[in-house]
């Protein structure tokens, strides 16, 4: 199983990646810096990747659940009510991809403020020094 971590600002959370092919476009892209997007209860950055909604894409996710915005091109990480939320519901912008799943509390993002620093490794790299 491939597993990476995002960390970003003071949070680490180890993912593991589904068989999806945008898993496999976000895993050939590794390592990924980025800028920290907040939108609501919803941590978000741009990635070099480029690809369609699959056919199983959708708004409506579950804490954890890690999904790539293809209007976008950008990695979403929702983990509460979002501008378009409804009765409790964890909704992003439009349908997305889910290409991994967190192993860790999703909520931890709380503390991440928009302009930090996002990092996506493989988990199996040593930490080091991101770029800026």
């Amino acid at each position: 199983m491939r597993e990476i971590v995002i960390r970003a600002g003071n949070v680490a959370i180890r993912a593991r990646l589904l068989e999806t092919p945008t898993a496999e476009r976000i895993w050939a892209a590794l390592p990924i810096y980025a800028s920290a997007q907040v939108w609501g209860h919803e941590v978000y950055f741009q990635a070099p990747v480029c690809t369609d909604a699959e056919p199983d894409a959708r708004e409506v996710v579950s804490a954890g659940e890690i999904a790539f915005w293809p209007d976008g091109d950008s990695i979403a990480i929702g983990f509460g009510l979002t501008p378009m939320s409804r009765r409790g519901e964890i909704r992003l912008a439009s349908p997305c991809n889910i290409w991994a799943l967190a192993l860790d509390d999703v909520s931890q993002l709380k503390s991440v403020h928009t302009g930090e620093e996002v990092a996506v490794v493989s988990a199996n790299e040593r930490e080091g020094t991101s770029a800026n």
